[in-house]
């Protein structure tokens, strides 16, 4: 009764979802083409010019050949997760499902097939994207669940005109080269050196800073260092890849991930280069939720490429690029990334492999310029990198952004961190309810125990994990 009461819902959830866009020039199916669901809403591609730019797409791919019948389904983003999730317990799951970001793909483990034997019977070229990336998609017992598409690289944003007044050399501008201070020694780029200078570049009112004994850390006025936009799993990724969750389900703190915790909490109470909870919310930073690096008052950050498309506040300033710092000789640029996966449901692996190559191929260009993405075709960087100048030049003509150090935003495709922090956990509503929590406490208590509270987390989280199992 229980069985037959929830695919009765099924059936019904399946008629009431909301979609906006079928490809609307579709012709009849002819009885030679075998038909190939694109299902669009877990990522970009909901909005009306992409939705128009979308069928356009659809109907030239249709033109162009014969046997295959590509059909569109384009589901709100707040709808799209219920979505899919109803049509996967009715046994109508699309094909192919795109773009998608690492949590979108992970928030529906075991339904995606594994590329590897499609990629090999199709000789698909794989040479043009970098090898990091292509093992970036690559899940543990699951397999190769995608192709490189669009990708976020992160690097650190820094303030040429902070570095200049406090008279500090600039930060290296490749991967693999030292810092060099203002006596001309070298230093390696890692979390230690990156603290040394963010503490000269930590400022109070009267102008001291955080290395001097008359520094006062209740009125700072700028900081050295902050992790923009992220949360505790993406800030501590600049010591190494991680989760809290290992491959077996079990909730764990990653020992690399613990070391972070107690940098990030001593460099907020301590060493006072780091945004606290209190400052981090403060109007001196944008207030809460705000752009820091925009206000001027923070010397660097680490942020993604997507930041680039806003056309934010900070970036017709004096800044530029540089790369991301090693932590025990192991650079990590956390990466987010946007793909395509085949359902391993589909009656049409070869098909839709078919109508995959021509999205992340033919027409990879167009389509990441759609989703405002960095192309992960290494032959196709260039050209993106050209399009930026032009967009952030129009948007402030009085910056000179083709001096900027771009070669420094692809390079960090070499360093993804793999596994990636956003790599789905059961309950991930609550789980991340959960590390909020700790990471509010952490930031807003000088005497918190770091390692009392992960302790704690990773308990509460095996609890949350657990509830799911059973």
């Amino acid at each position: 009764m229980r069985k037959a009461r929830f695919l009765a819902i099924v059936v019904l959830l399946a008629l009431l979802v909301p979609v906006v866009s079928h490809n609307n020039a579709q012709p009849v199916k002819a009885a030679d083409r075998v038909q190939i669901r694109w299902f669009v809403g877990l990522g970009a591609g909901t909005d009306a010019p992409l939705i128009e730019a979308q069928n356009k797409l659809v109907e030239e791919f249709n033109a162009s050949q014969d046997q295959i019948e590509l059909v569109i389904e384009i589901i709100p983003n707040a709808q799209a997760y219920d979505a899919l999730s109803t049509e996967i317990a009715a046994g109508n799951a699309p094909d192919i499902v795109g773009p998608m970001g690492i949590r979108g793909r992970a928030s529906f483990p075991g339904v995606w097939m594994d590329l590897t034997p499609l990629i090999e019977a199709n000789s698909y070229d794989l040479s043009d994207f970098d090898p990091a990336l292509v093992d970036f998609y690559k899940v543990e017992g699951e397999g190769q669940l995608g192709i490189p598409f669009a990708v976020f690289p992160s690097f650190m944003l820094y303030n040429t005109a902070l570095f200049d007044e406090a008279g500090l050399p600039y930060p290296p501008k490749a991967y693999g080269e030292p810092y060099v201070d203002a006596d001309g020694v070298e230093h390696e780029w890692n979390t230690d050196t990156l603290r040394d200078i963010a503490m000269y570049l930590t400022v109070d009112a009267n102008g001291n800073d955080a290395t001097m004994d008359e520094f006062d850390p209740e009125d700072i006025v700028q900081f050295g260092y902050g992790n923009q936009f992220t949360d505790v799993r993406g800030r501590d990724t600049l010591f190494g890849s991680g989760n809290f969750v290992d491959a077996d389900g079990n909730a764990v703190v990653p020992e690399n991930w613990r070391a972070a915790e107690h940098w990030y909490h001593q460099a907020m109470w301590e060493d006072y280069f780091y945004p606290n909870g209190v400052y981090g919310n403060s109007e001196l930073l944008g207030g809460p939720g705000g752009n820091w690096f925009g206000t001027g008052n923070i010397a660097m950050i680490t942020i993604h490429s997507w930041f680039l498309g806003w056309g934010t506040d900070g970036l017709e300033g004096t800044w530029d690029f540089a790369p991301v710092p090693s932590y025990e000789g192991q650079v990590t640029a956390k990466l987010h990334a946007d793909t395509f996966g085949i359902m391993d449901s589909t009656e049409h692996p070869d098909e839709a492999f078919a109508v995959l190559s021509y999205l992340l191929g033919d027409r990879a260009e167009d389509l990441t310029t759609l989703y405002n993405g960095m192309p992960a075709r290494l032959s196709l960087q260039s050209t993106y990198i050209e399009h930026y100048v032009a967009q952030l030049t129009e948007t402030y003509p009085d910056t000179d952004f083709a001096s900027k150090n771009w070669d420094v935003v692809p390079a960090a495709l070499a360093y993804p961190d793999n596994p990636n922090h956003e790599e789905g956990m059961p309950s991930f509503l609550e789980a991340s309810a959960r590390y909020g929590e700790y990471s509010q406490e952490a930031d807003n208590n000088a005497d918190y125990d770091v390692d009392a509270g992960l302790d704690s987390l990773q308990t509460d989280l095996q609890a949350i994990f657990d509830a799911v199992a059973n």
